[in-house]
């Protein structure tokens, strides 16, 4: 039984390298849980683009909206582990959707983590149509209001959402949700008046700010970002502590053999410090990850020590998306 189990063992692990050598044998998928042009859109076709060059094969990337991207997790989780399928997400996708939905699938446990990547401060920003100038005077204005501001989200356990939760908390200023298939949509709406305001991500609002189609009030870090120094952090715009940072990441299905995993993650930091892709993110208000924290091994731990952060407030709010 012993020299079986042995031999079996030793089949697996000569199959899972054959398969790291041959790999990749077709195109690849990036399944992007949000709709097209919004931030993570966005940064997976740049990501994309310059991965393909490592890989020798395309990479499409495959929009999947529906239930704040945890229809798209769902669809990589049970793709074959072979890595040509990708699951691209973020803090709402792969950390907070477990607190909030009954999924069928376990965000740890069914995932291999491959790269973590840019992160995103949030932004608060307003229609233009709000008098106000400073984000004192905008929290003035909300609170003034005779029925809760609305709040543009790309769904429950966004990270909009969440954001939106974390401002309630710091202010105690209650909002009304608005889903979305995808913060892009919401900025849609927002440009046009048809909602109040979105704390979203820097990369999805900087063009429109930078365009006088909206409002903005304070980024949601303890410094500037260099793609809108003009514009003043929480701190400084009198909110302190408001810091909220929407990371994003990539994983294919468990059981992916580690040689495949290997070379997306090679693929992955090899476009990431590529200068043409790096000014790509860095102008949309994205900031790179430390060296040290783009293995594998480093984006499994940073997802678990968040889901320990989140999930308290979350099922504390009482969010539940059945």
């Amino acid at each position: 039984m012993r020299r079986i189990l042995l031999s079996a063992l030793m089949l697996l692990a000569f199959g899972g390298a054959a398969m790291a050598q041959g790999f990749p044998s077709r195109p690849l998928t990036i399944i992007v849980p949000f709709a097209a042009g919004g931030p993570s859109d966005v940064m997976a076709r740049i990501l994309a683009e310059r991965m393909k060059v490592t890989l020798g094969e395309q990479i499409l990337v495959e929009n999947v909206t529906g239930a704040a991207g945890s229809v798209a997790v769902g669809r990589a989780a049970r793709a074959p582990a072979d890595g040509h399928t990708i699951s691209f997400g973020h803090l709402g996708t792969h950390v907070a959707n477990g607190a909030i939905y009954k999924l069928g699938y376990d965000l740890v446990t069914d995932l291999e983590p491959v790269a973590l990547l840019p992160s995103n401060p949030m932004i608060i920003v307003s229609k233009n149509a709000v008098p106000a100038k400073s984000l004192q005077e905008f929290l003035t204005w909300l609170k003034a209001q005779p029925t809760p501001p609305t709040a543009g989200t790309a769904g429950a356990g966004s990270g909009s959402h969440i954001a939106g939760l974390y401002f309630e908390n710091i202010t105690g200023i209650k909002l009304q949700y608005v889903p979305y298939r995808g913060t892009g949509p919401a900025m849609n709406d927002l440009v046009s008046g048809q909602i109040d305001l979105i704390v979203d991500q820097t990369s999805n609002s900087i063009g429109q700010v930078r365009a006088g189609n909206i409002r903005a009030y304070a980024i949601t870090d303890s410094k500037r970002v260099d793609s809108a120094p003009d514009i003043p952090t929480v701190d400084e715009a009198g909110l302190p502590g408001f810091h909220m940072t929407l990371w994003s990441g990539l994983w294919v299905p468990k059981g992916t053999p580690g040689g495949v995993v290997a070379k997306l993650n090679a693929a992955a930091v090899e476009a990431l410090n590529d200068s043409a892709v790096r000014r790509q993110l860095e102008n949309l208000g994205l900031q790179m990850p430390p060296k040290e924290k783009l293995s594998p091994e480093a984006l499994g731990a940073w997802q678990k020590a968040e889901i320990a952060k989140w999930w308290p407030m979350i099922k504390a709010a009482n969010v539940r998306v059945d």
